[in-house]
């Protein structure tokens, strides 16, 4: 799943408009216009680039870099939940998570648990609305920081049920 098709389900899953996107990628750091924003948000045929992982940038499509991603979803915790600031008032700069585009899921799960104020609760019963059986245990892995003994990688089937789950709770 490309950083794009996630773009694509979370907008479609949580009923966001073109300016709402716009806005959530400016609190996030990026500036884009609207006709970025349908670029970027623009569904490709797979088998256009099935030679390579990822479609090339063109006049009708703009790629979501990991960065990009990053941003929108620390301006989407920002835009559910307000700026984040430390002891002196001063606003907080959200740390950088993926690190490559193995940890894009993980980082996904967490950062839209944050900005949606889910409870671990409401992730396995999102897991199961889109039909798959998620253990206390096995999301705690999958929320862990890259680096920690227990630390698990999100593969793309569980990003794209808890997007479906999003779907099945915030569309119905």
């Amino acid at each position: 799943m490309t950083n794009n098709d996630i773009l694509i389900r979370l907008r479609y899953a949580l009923d966001l408009k073109n300016t709402e996107m716009i806005e959530i990628f400016k609190l996030g750091g990026v500036d884009v216009t609207k006709e970025d924003v349908l670029k970027i948000l623009t569904k490709i045929d797979e088998d256009e680039f099935y030679d390579h992982d990822e479609p090339e940038e063109t006049d009708q499509y703009i790629k979501c870099t990991n960065s990009m991603l990053e941003s929108f979803l620390n301006g989407f915790i920002t835009f559910k939940r307000g700026p984040q600031k430390d002891k002196n008032g001063q606003p907080v700069k959200p740390d950088r998570s993926i690190k490559n585009h193995a940890s894009v899921n993980n980082v996904l799960l967490k950062k839209v648990k944050i900005a949606l104020t889910l409870t671990t609760e409401d992730m396995i019963d999102l897991f199961d609305q889109a039909g798959i059986t998620v253990t206390k245990g096995e999301l705690g892995a999958l929320l862990r920081k890259e680096g920690h003994k227990n630390y698990k990688p999100c593969g793309d089937k569980y990003a794209r049920n808890f997007l479906k789950g999003l779907t099945l709770r915030y569309r119905d």
